[in-house]
C-alpha cells in the first residue's frame, strides 16, 4: 500500500500525512491550471455563461449568447464570474472553483476516513488515490460543475455515515451543507446521487437487524429540507424575474426530463449498458484495485458496515445512473471518492499479503520485500505522467481545439470597422467566443437573418460552421478549423 512520509522532527504523524496529502493535491489540481485554453464544449460553454453573468451582473438567470440557460442551478457560475471579477478574465480564473473543490474533497475523504478510526495509512491511500484516478483529475481541472457536484455528493455522505456512528451537530451542519453545494451545482440530480445510497444503506442496516430505525431515516430527511433551503432562495427568486417556466426547466425539463428520456434535446441518451462499457476505464489507472476490492469485500459486507456504505455507494448510484436515459461518464464522478476508500482497503490487504513472503527467496519474496519502494514508484510515475500532461500535453492540443485564433480574428475585424455575428451558432462557439472577446456577439438564425444582415453593410460579417464551403452568392473571407469543425467568415 502507498504510504505517506514517515514523521520527522516535532510534526504529529497525522498532521505530516494531511500535510504530504495536502501538498501532492494542491500540485495536482492547480500546476499549470491555467497553462492553456479553453477545450471541449463544457468548457467553452460554461465559460461563457459565466462571463455573460459577470458582464450583465445578472446573478439570477444564468444567460448563453443573450438567452436564458437553466440546465443547472448557478453555483459553478457564481464562482467562476466572482473569480474573474477578483482575479481576472482566463482560464485559471474560470477553473478555480473546480481545482478548490477537487482538493477540499480529497481532504474531507483524508480526514472523515480518520474520524471513522481507520489506520491514517488508508486514509492517506485513499486520498491519493482519488487525486490520481484519470477522470477525477481531468475533471477537477475543467470548468463546469461537476467537481462541485462530487463535493456536495461527498461531503453529504461521508457526514451521513459518521452521524450512524455518532450523531453531533457537527456532522448535521456537514451534511446540510453537503446537500446544498449538491443541489446548488446540479439540481435534482445533487440531490438523487446521496440520497440513493443513503436510501440504499439504510434499507439493507434495517433488513440485516431485522428492525425498522425510524430516527435514522427520519434524520437524514429532515436535514436535506435545510440543506434545499438556498436552492428553494433561487428558485424563488427565478419565479420572481422568469415566471414558472424559468422554474418548469430547472425542476422539471432539464432533470426529469433527461432522465426518462422526454427532454429529446438535451441529448447525451445512450444505451443501458453504456456505464458497464465504461467501467474499464472509470477509475483509471486504480480499476483492478477497485473491483477486485469489492469482489473480496462481499463476504464481508454483512459484518462491516464500513465496507457496506462505501460499496453501497458504488452500487446505488451505478445502477440509479444507468437507469437514466441521458448518460455520460462525468456522471460517475461522484463514485470516485468510495471507489478510492475501496481501492485502499484492499491495497492494505495485498500488502498484508505480502508481508507472508518477505523471507522468500524468488520473484515473489524480493516483490514483497521491495513492496513500498515499488508502490511509491508507481506514485511517482502516474503523478508525472499527469503534471507532463499539464505542462506539455495539454497545451499542445491547443493548436487544434482552441477557440482562442477565431476569437482572436473576430476582434481583429471589429477593430477594423467590421460588424461581426454568428450564423446558429451551437454552445462551445457561443460561449467561447463570449468569454474570449468578452461581448455578446449578434445571433443570427435563419437564412433570411444571414441574408437580411450581410445585405446591411459590405462591412457586415458572419461566422458559420459547415461541412463544406458555403455557396454563392456568399464570399468566403477565410477559413479556420477548430478540432475537426470548418468555420467559415462569409460576407457579400
Amino acid at each position: 500500500m502507498l504510504r505517506p512520509p514517515a514523521p520527522s522532527g516535532c510534526l504529529k504523524p497525522m498532521s505530516r500525512a494531511a500535510t504530504s496529502l495536502f501538498l501532492l493535491a494542491a500540485l495536482l489540481f492547480f500546476f499549470a491550471l491555467g497553462g492553456h485554453q479553453l477545450q471541449g464544449s463544457t468548457e467553452a460553454r460554461v465559460a461563457g455563461i459565466a462571463m455573460e453573468m459577470h458582464l450583465d451582473d445578472d446573478w439570477v438567470t444564468p444567460r448563453l449568447f443573450g438567452e436564458p440557460f437553466l440546465e443547472k442551478p448557478p453555483l459553478s457560475l457564481w464562482l467562476d464570474a466572482g473569480a474573474m471579477r477578483v482575479f481576472g478574465v482566463s482560464p485559471w480564473a474560470v477553473r478555480l472553483a473546480s481545482a478548490v473543490a477537487g482538493l477540499l474533497s480529497v481532504m474531507l475523504l483524508y480526514g472523515m476516513l480518520r474520524r471513522f478510526e481507520r489506520p491514517k495509512m488508508i486514509a492517506w491511500t485513499a486520498g491519493i488515490l482519488l487525486a490520481t484516478m484519470a477522470s477525477y483529475w481531468s475533471n477537477v481541472r475543467g470548468v463546469g460543475e461537476d467537481a462541485l457536484l462530487a463535493l456536495g455528493v461527498t461531503t453529504a455522505l461521508l457526514a451521513f455515515y459518521q452521524a450512524q456512528r455518532a450523531s453531533t451537530l457537527g456532522n448535521s451542519l456537514l451534511f446540510v451543507v453537503g446537500i446544498a453545494i449538491a443541489t446548488l451545482s446540479k439540481g435534482v440530480l445533487g440531490l438523487a446521487m446521496p440520497g440513493v445510497v443513503i436510501f440504499a444503506y439504510l434499507l439493507a442496516d434495517n433488513l440485516m437487524d431485522k428492525r425498522l430505525k425510524i430516527a435514522d431515516w427520519l434524520r437524514p430527511g429532515f436535514l436535506t429540507l435545510l440543506g434545499l433551503i438556498p436552492l428553494l432562495i433561487w428558485l424563488v427568486i427565478l419565479f420572481q424575474h422568469g415566471g414558472a417556466q424559468a422554474v418548469r426547466e430547472v425542476l422539471l425539463t432539464n432533470s426529469v426530463g433527461r432522465f426518462s428520456g422526454s427532454f429529446v434535446e438535451a441529448g447525451h441518451y445512450e444505451p443501458f449498458y453504456y456505464y458497464l462499457a465504461k467501467l474499464p476505464e472509470a477509475f483509471l489507472p486504480w480499476n483492478i484495485l477497485v473491483y477486485l476490492g469489492l469482489w473480496h469485500f462481499r463476504k464481508h459486507l454483512k459484518a462491516n458496515r464500513y465496507l457496506l456504505f462505501f460499496s453501497l455507494w458504488i452500487v446505488a448510484q451505478f445502477i440509479m445512473l444507468t437507469l437514466a436515459s441521458s448518460k455520460r461518464t462525468v456522471y460517475l464522478m461522484s463514485m470516485t471518492p468510495a471507489a478510492a476508500v475501496i481501492a485502499a482497503e484492499y491495497a492494505g490487504v495485498l500488502f498484508e499479503r505480502l508481508k507472508q513472503y518477505e523471507s522468500g527467496n524468488g520473484f515473489v519474496g524480493r516483490i514483497a520485500r521491495q513492496r513500498q519502494t515499488l508502490a511509491v514508484g508507481v506514485l511517482t510515475l502516474v503523478i508525472g505522467s499527469y503534471l507532463a500532461a499539464a505542462q506539455w500535453a495539454l497545451p499542445h492540443a491547443d493548436k487544434k481545439l482552441s477557440f482562442l485564433p477565431l476569437s482572436a480574428e473576430i476582434q481583429s475585424l471589429q477593430t477594423a470597422g467590421h460588424q461581426v455575428a454568428l450564423f446558429q451558432a451551437n454552445e462551445r462557439v457561443g460561449g467561447a467566443t463570449v468569454f474570449y472577446t468578452q461581448q455578446v456577439l449578434k445571433g443570427l438564425d435563419t437564412e433570411a437573418q444571414l441574408r437580411n444582415f450581410l445585405a446591411a453593410s459590405p462591412s457586415h460579417v458572419v461566422v458559420m460552421a459547415g461541412d463544406s464551403e458555403p455557396a454563392a452568392p456568399l464570399k468566403v473571407l477565410k477559413t479556420m478549423i477548430v478540432g475537426r469543425q470548418p468555420y467559415y467568415f462569409v460576407g457579400y
